[in-house]
């Protein structure tokens, strides 16, 4: 040990421990690590720096890279030391680049050789050392290397090396179960092992081995019953003990393995019970220790084949957690006590008081676990205590996540215990009032959906009790402020279903609630349609009972609002109100009916009722449909465009262009040849974009064909003076597309839970001081003469409604067909030609527009490309690259551009005025274009290859 510190280290090395530790803040931390690794960065350049203090220079870089700063600048030094024949150098650099590197590391390769050769060394550390390694560096790519050696190392005469490569070959396992698949039996001989530490290193790979696989195993059952047994009677060791405890974490996880096993085994069970009592009995509880031993024990025996006394004697245990002063033995018997009411639920009544104490204790951790057992022991007898205390709790907390978990609860223990119609309703009530929009959807869909199957079997009148209770209750809650969407919508849906169903409420009062509630909530379109559409079958039920129905002003109002909405979706809402409106009884009874939600809609996919108009059509002589499978194809853009025209802007197609008619253009100038190549371009994919002159409009035939045309919208031209066309503003055709009416799908009920049996409380002790008002809420939680009956899931109930009761009867309604907006087609004129180099018509003092800015602005559509020009005209944004691919590959010709005559195209270049772009200019844009992949090459162009690369 050197003078200046302990330890063999330098002073300079401990002055950097104690200074990080004295950092008073995380800056100041930070700059004694960056002044420490520019010191080690000059000092391991060196070239004459000594093996030791290069160990201590690596043991620093770890300080620094657990500090979360960049040491890679050392990591080849630490693959270096893994080389040395020194054995303390080269633990300490298979130490370091354990620490350093992850398996898929580049320098992984280099030290692969060296775990080889260190796996095949005489001395054991080394071994070791290696065998560390391999559980850490090793990848599925290596595993082959070094395998073979790992397995004969489980033979090795020194327990520590067998121990470690038991390891190994776990890691092997979990991170390719194929490359040792065939090794499984290695670690069934390692079990038998003398040494514990290895046969305790072999039940982690056994325990992942029957998790996946059990019966495979259950012939282990008794080597493991007999290896437990040993354990407990302490014959392994002193040196296995922790807190006089004996070998606590080999017991803990044979528990697991036997766990395993036993479960519904009644024979593997019975060879267990034995020794799962001794453990309870002996296992020592003044320790953590000792309690983590008995919580395993009770977790066992609640899992295999039950067994009376061992029940009782976990329940004694559970009864110890619960009287002890510690929240985290609370926690453990509040957890195991969960799991025991599974198997007994009258255990649950013995700690009665013990779980109220847990309810109001201030840990929220220990009260969340007391109130999911709490949901375990819930039975029709004590579900208006426990929902109640659910829900003042669930008002106490801040936390969305939980708070979403206790309101599903709550409507789950309702739906499934509810007393009385009554209470069910103003439970549901209180659960969305108070946990607002983080109320699952689902139980929104599940509260509508049991409104209208009702809870009684086949009966009726239980049934109507239920809506008309749920219509009061809702009517008085629509009015208040600040209510959450989700409730909204539920209360719109009933109220349109039941509002007027007993008679007791007129549709005028209905209505005029409804309309004031989407008024009130006028930002939300979701229920904005659902009140429309509680309008809708208010007003249907009063016209299929022959009253005359009389719309309120302020409905009436609300529907032509909605007709002029921006949402599709309200706009044909409120036109299915009119249309229903003016329809007769009879018509409206059928489109509809009462109370039909949940009645089952027999749908005919192959449309059989077509049959006959088919057969008539086919005499008529139309043609057959042929089936999608057996196209081959669609030959023209007109069929292209009437029947595939919508898919065809969502995915590519890749149909090969057409070739080009035959044509031999004259000869081309070399500068016309080496820096313009003319681009077909669709005209209908820029006549919403891009302003048109009235020259150079293209002719649209009926059929939807169209004929590719040079754009030349605002393009100065080439020769002659330098004028722009006249741009006329076009109008493309518009599709208008229909929403279908959206509708709530009700989803299917939660599924019923298993049976509990109601037994009266008697408790076994008297408990001293006990207040009466915890005596009166015990009861409410534990007492009860009642047989403990779930009833069951309503999904189920009535064999008429099914969990296919289809949407909102407002589907029914075909929408009034609104005519397509015509296009407007820009008159019939000839090509313009591109050569003209006569005095133009129409001038315009507009800036120039270069051609290929407009084709680059095609390469990126996010780019903004709006710009204004002198005059104010702006031009609007580049169109979609997808849908200008789906126009260009309609087209199965192209426009052949005839070429001027070499003199005249020279004569114009000599006269170009100097303000136009000039010859010099024009090819420098030109090789940009021909850079970024515009410019298609060959003689029958294919833009988008190029532009697409």
């Amino acid at each position: 040990m050197s003078s200046q510190g302990g330890f063999g280290q330098s002073k300079e090395f401990l002055d950097l421990i104690k200074s990080i530790g004295e950092a008073r803040s995380k800056a100041e931390e930070d700059r004694i690590v960056l002044r420490e690794i520019d010191t080690l960065k000059a000092r391991l350049s060196s070239p004459n720096i000594t093996k030791f203090k290069l160990k201590e220079y690596l043991m620093r870089l770890i300080y620094v890279e657990m500090l979360g700063h960049d040491a890679s600048f050392g990591y080849i030094h630490a693959v270096k030391m893994t080389h040395d024949e020194s054995l303390l150098l080269k633990r300490t650099g298979y130490l370091a680049v354990t620490l350093f590197l992850n398996e898929d590391h580049d320098l992984i390769i280099l030290i692969v050789n060296t775990i080889q050769k260190d796996l095949r060394s005489d001395n054991y550390l080394v071994v070791c050392a290696a065998l560390n390694a391999v559980c850490r560096l090793i990848n599925e790519e290596t595993i082959p290397a070094v395998l073979p050696q790992v397995v004969e190392l489980l033979g090795h005469q020194k327990e520590a090396v067998r121990k470690k490569a038991v390891m190994a070959l776990h890691r092997f396992y979990q991170r390719a179960p194929g490359s040792v698949s065939h090794l499984i039996s290695n670690f069934r001989k390692r079990l038998c092992d003398n040494d514990p530490g290895v046969m305790a290193a072999t039940l982690c790979p056994l325990f992942d081995l029957i998790t996946i696989d059990v019966n495979s195993y259950k012939d282990l059952v008794v080597s493991f019953v007999n290896i437990l047994k040993q354990v407990a009677e302490r014959r392994l060791p002193k040196s296995y003990d922790y807190h006089q405890m004996p070998a606590p974490f080999i017991q803990i996880k044979l528990l697991k393995i036997l766990s395993l096993l036993g479960n519904g085994d009644k024979k593997s069970s019975e060879q267990m019970y034995t020794i799962l009592g001794d453990i309870m009995r002996k296992c020592d509880s003044a320790s953590n220790i000792g309690n983590a031993v008995l919580y395993e024990s009770i977790c066992c025996v609640c899992s295999i084949h039950p067994n009376p006394k061992l029940l009782e004697s976990a329940a004694d245990t559970i009864s110890k957690f619960l009287k002890g002063d510690s929240h985290n033995l609370k926690y453990l018997g509040i957890d195991a006590l969960g799991l025991l009411i599974r198997i007994s639920p009258e255990i649950a009544e013995q700690h009665q008081l013990a779980v109220i104490d847990c309810l109001e204790d201030p840990d929220d951790t220990l009260k969340r676990k007391t109130f999911d057992l709490l949901y375990k022991m819930t039975k029709s007898s004590n579900v208006e205590v426990i929902v109640d205390r659910m829900i003042d709790y669930m008002i106490s907390i801040n936390d969305h996540h939980y708070k979403t978990e206790i309101a599903s609860r709550c409507v789950e223990l309702a739906e499934q215990f509810a007393p009385s119609n009554q209470w069910f309703i103003q439970t549901m009530n209180k659960v969305f009032e108070h946990a607002g929009d983080l109320v699952n959807t689902k139980v929104a869909h599940n509260l509508m959906r049991l409104i209208a199957e009702g809870f009684g079997e086949d009966d009726n009148t239980a049934d109507s009790q239920l809506r008309s209770s749920a219509v009061e209750s809702y009517l008085r809650i629509i009015g208040e402020p600040k209510l959450p969407s989700t409730f909204l919508q539920v209360i719109c849906w009933v109220l349109g279903e039941y509002g007027t169903a007993d008679g007791k409420y007129s549709a005028s009062y209905i209505t005029g609630k409804l309309c004031d509630a989407a008024e009130a909530h006028s930002t939300d379109d979701t229920v904005k349609a659902y009140a429309v559409t509680a309008l809708m079958k208010i007003y249907s039920f009063e016209i299929a009972a022959g009253r005359k129905v009389d719309m309120l002003p302020e409905c009436q109002s609300l529907v032509e609002e909605l007709l002029a909405s921006h949402s599709t979706d309200l706009q044909q809402r409120a036109y299915e109100l009119q249309a229903i409106i003016c329809l007769d009884a009879r018509a409206v009874e059928n489109i509809m009916p009462m109370d039909a939600n949940c009645e089952d809609i027999e749908i005919d996919k192959n449309l059989s009722f077509l049959d006959a108009y088919v057969q008539e059509s086919l005499e008529k002589g139309a043609q057959p449909y042929i089936p999608e499978d057996e196209r081959s194809g669609l030959s023209t853009s007109s069929n292209f465009r009437s029947q595939d025209h919508e898919s065809s802007t969502h995915a590519l197609r890749f149909e090969a262009y057409e070739l080009p008619k035959s044509s031999v253009p004259p000869k081309v100038p070399s500068v016309l040849s080496s820096s313009v190549e003319l681009v077909p371009v669709h005209e209908p994919s820029y006549v919403a974009d891009f302003p048109q002159p009235a020259t150079s409009a293209l002719t649209v035939s009926n059929s939807g064909s169209s004929e590719l045309k040079l754009r030349l919208d605002g393009v100065q031209k080439k020769w002659g003076r330098p004028t722009f066309s006249s741009t006329t503003p076009s109008t493309s055709s518009s599709d208008t597309f229909e929403s279908n009416n959206g509708t709530t799908r009700h989803e299917s009920i939660s599924s019923t839970k298993s049976k509990v049996h109601d037994v009266s409380y008697d408790s076994r002790k008297q408990q001293p001081e006990i207040s009466s008002e915890k005596q009166k809420l015990a009861a409410s939680l534990f007492g009860g003469a009642s047989k403990s009956d779930r009833k069951q899931s309503y999904s189920g109930q009535k064999v008429s409604k099914t969990n296919s009761h289809g949407a909102d009867k407002s589907d029914l309604i075909k929408a009034a067909s609104s005519s397509d907006t015509a296009a407007v087609i820009p008159t019939s004129q000839p090509p313009p030609d591109l050569l003209d180099l006569g005095e133009p018509t129409v001038t315009s003092s507009a800036p120039s527009v270069d051609p290929f800015k407009q084709l680059e602005g095609l390469l990126d559509p996010t780019q903004d490309t709006t710009k204004l020009s002198s005059s104010g005209v702006s031009v609007p944004n580049a169109p979609d690259i997808m849908s200008l691919y789906a126009d260009m590959s309609l087209s199965g010709q192209s426009t052949t551009v005839a070429n001027p005559p070499p003199n005249a195209i020279e004569t114009h270049l000599a006269k170009q005025p100097s303000k136009g772009p000039n010859v010099q200019e024009f090819l420098e844009k030109d090789a940009l274009v021909r850079q970024v992949g515009v410019t298609p090459s060959g003689q029958n162009p294919n833009l988008f290859k190029d532009l697409l690369g």
